[in-house]
């Protein structure tokens, strides 16, 4: 039987990486094999390619394709294969984030986007996308207090994530089936509980 593919998405700060952690081992605690990774990354190639995305500066255009090809890399050599052989795929960060950071944030055009996603999916999505959802400033006071250093997206503006958030919104307003949105403003426990609700359905 095929596994499930889920994702986590959301703003830097939002939550999502917390709440990764505990999904896989819940999961796991259920009896499913997991395989926990993300993006962009998963794979050798995939992990150069976010050093060069976290750090380097680039043309836009130049961004989105190296993520697509991050993507392409972590489908063939990852996701594809372990779904094929029943296990759970659970990533942080999948296409979602293209279109909410590429397209929201930095204002590349949708059909660009989509035009990637078709020749790089060929129709494949996850069976399940939890975007967390939190306000920019809440998320941008969370992440100072990690006291880690930020890369290249986390150094970006408030006005930056507020069109990053809006953009994962029309994303679950369209998609609302597939996309499920987690007010991060909750207590963690309150967003486990709400997580093991969607997961009982897959």
């Amino acid at each position: 039987m095929r596994g499930k593919f889920i994702t986590l998405e959301g703003i830097d700060g939002a939550g999502k990486s917390t709440h990764h952690a505990w999904l896989v081992e819940y999961l796991r605690q259920q009896g499913r094999e997991v395989v926990a990774t993300r993006e962009p990354g998963g794979t050798e190639l995939g992990e150069k390619l976010r050093g060069l995305l976290l750090s380097e500066p680039m043309h836009l255009e130049t961004e989105a394709l190296l993520m697509f090809a991050a993507r392409r890399e972590h489908l063939d050599k990852l996701i594809h294969p372990a779904l094929a052989a029943g296990q759970w795929v659970v990533s942080d960060r999948f296409t979602d984030a293209s279109y909410a950071y590429q397209g929201g944030g930095r204002g590349l055009a949708k059909e660009k986007i989509l035009a990637l996603e078709r020749w790089v999916q060929t129709g494949f999505q996850p069976d399940l996308t939890l975007v967390f959802d939190l306000p920019p400033e809440i998320a941008c006071e969370r992440l100072a207090k990690t006291g880690n250093a930020p890369d290249r997206f986390e150094q970006e503006t408030r006005e930056f994530f507020d069109r990053v958030r809006k953009a994962y919104l029309r994303r679950a307003g369209a998609e609302p089936d597939r996309i499920k949105v987690v007010d991060s403003r909750q207590s963690i426990s309150d967003i486990r509980v709400l997580l093991e609700k969607y997961i009982a359905i897959l």
